[in-house]
């Protein structure tokens, strides 16, 4: 076992050797300084970028990013990773084939069959038909969107860690959610952080909103395998569970449950 809570020179992370969300050939990654797996993934606090671990750990990053080619070369896929930074030295914990939205594996299966590191015919292999489904989503009109921000409709920004878009009312518990979904309602789960305890409400929800934790949190990978919208790690939402409500930081604007 290693240690990634062992000072300032120590660290945790995981991610993704592509973007898996869009399908981006971008190394997206996520770390904390001082910390072990669990705090990472867990929701409880939110992640650093992996690419500001370059002005913390030089030699780290780069080692990851070596990591990150020599991963896809061998396994001929997106990667998941997981990886742990002891007193400045690297070591890489285990890796898998990384979950991805619909649209990410298109545009991977694609992207490697031009790299040269697959067929065609493995590429088409790759893609599940039940998750084609993903891609016909509905999303926001880009140029209703632009007017909306321009009119300060805006209220808050997250990370994009599920496609698409949602429109619903507002629960913030998960059998709330499961209730009113009964009911043939649309909902939107909104949750400091979510759970496994979470999974039927956030079956039932069209979207799930949290305050706390990045793409590689339990509500964005659980989100991004159910096809669900997710935005997470929006980090100035502030919710009053007894209350029932979510305000935003330097906003006057209360959001009840049922809103």
């Amino acid at each position: 076992m290693v240690f990634g809570n062992k000072g300032d020179t120590s660290g945790t992370g995981v991610g993704f050797t592509r973007d898996a969300g869009t399908g981006e050939n971008t190394f997206y990654a996520e770390f904390l300084m001082n910390a072990q797996g669990e705090d990472v993934v867990a929701g409880t606090r939110t992640p650093l970028k992996i690419n500001e671990l370059e002005a913390i750990d030089p030699k780290s990053y780069a080692g990851l990013i070596d990591l990150r080619k020599l991963l896809e070369r061998e396994y001929k896929d997106m990667m998941d990773i997981e990886f742990t930074i002891e007193e400045g030295k690297l070591y890489l914990l285990q890796c898998r084939v990384g979950k991805r939205t619909a649209r990410a594996g298109m545009k991977v299966a694609v992207d490697l069959v031009g790299e040269g590191l697959i067929t065609s015919r493995e590429a088409l292999t790759r893609i599940d038909p039940a998750t084609i489904s993903q891609l016909l989503r509905p999303v926001f009109d880009t140029e209703q969107k632009k007017k909306a921000i321009d009119g300060k409709q805006l209220l808050a920004k997250g990370l994009a860690a599920g496609p698409g878009a949602a429109t619903g009312q507002v629960v913030f518990h998960a059998e709330d959610a499961e209730e009113e979904y009964k009911k043939g309602k649309k909902i939107i789960l909104v949750r400091q952080e979510t759970s496994p305890e979470d999974l039927k409400g956030m079956n039932a929800s069209e979207g799930i909103l949290t305050a706390r934790g990045g793409m590689t949190s339990h509500a964005a990978l659980v989100a991004r395998q159910m096809g669900k919208v997710c935005v997470a790690g929006c980090g100035t939402l502030q919710i009053d569970y007894k209350k029932g409500t979510m305000s935003i930081e330097d906003s006057k604007e209360v959001i009840k449950k049922g809103d």
